[in-house]
């Protein structure tokens, strides 16, 4: 289920995560704000996924109540290890037990803790978890991965529009269509889970596409002078 369905990215930065996901195309009479990948746990908290999205409703149902349960608890938002833990808990819980199925989806977690830090987390549907800088999900999340694997710096972390830029760059290399089949959310230390409308989105991908022209043809002309 995983493995079949639209590529999903996330990417840490020093202030700032973004998560970025290849929309699939809906149908005409239908309303495709009814058509969500990516969901807010909690003020600092939000997820995207990659599988079937009847079982992400119950598991985002679940994380929900869980950073709920965690804040009235502890009279703290949740931290990003205890809710990825959390998560990845339940997924093996549904393992082991009879006359239950495992959860058909892959997740990246992102978010701050309560000293600034961001983080981004991955869940598989065994129940596994482990923290990343930049990572891929969804039928082409290895290409995407690769690409953030081979341009990801310090530098660009430092960064949010170059953040944002490389989530969107790293999409482009499976998404088709351009920015009308891209969806991002971007959350910046202190502030809320934004998710970009379609013109930004669109704008972002022109500048991206035309920053990749002008490096192609840059290695063009070095190319000829050697």
């Amino acid at each position: 289920a995983v493995v079949s369905t639209q590529s999903t990215g996330g990417l840490r930065g020093d202030g700032i995560v973004v998560l970025g996901v290849e929309k699939r195309s809906v149908p005409k009479l239908q309303d495709e704000r009814t058509v969500r990948k990516i969901h807010k746990l909690d003020d600092h908290v939000c997820m995207a996924f990659a599988g079937l999205t009847a079982d992400a409703r119950i598991l985002v149902n679940m994380a929900r109540v869980e950073c709920q349960s965690y804040r009235l608890t502890m009279e703290d938002p949740v931290s990003m290890a205890y809710i990825a833990r959390h998560i990845a808990s339940v997924k093996q819980h549904f393992t082991q037990r009879p006359g239950l199925r495992p959860f058909g989806l892959s997740a990246l977690i992102v978010g701050f803790d309560y000293d600034g830090s961001a983080h981004l987390y991955q869940t598989d549907p065994s129940g596994t978890f482990h923290e990343w800088k930049a990572n891929a999900i969804g039928r082409n999340g290895k290409t995407v991965r690769e690409f953030l694997e081979k341009h990801y710096t310090d530098e660009i972390a430092a960064s949010d529009e170059a953040c944002i830029k490389l989530t969107v760059r790293a999409l482009l290399e499976v998404v088709q269509s351009g920015g009308k089949n891209i969806e991002l959310a971007v959350m910046r230390r202190g502030k809320a889970l934004e998710i970009l409308d379609t013109k930004t989105v669109e704008k972002l991908v022109e500048e991206t596409e035309a920053e990749r022209d002008a490096e192609a043809e840059a290695k063009k002309k070095a190319a000829g002078k050697s």
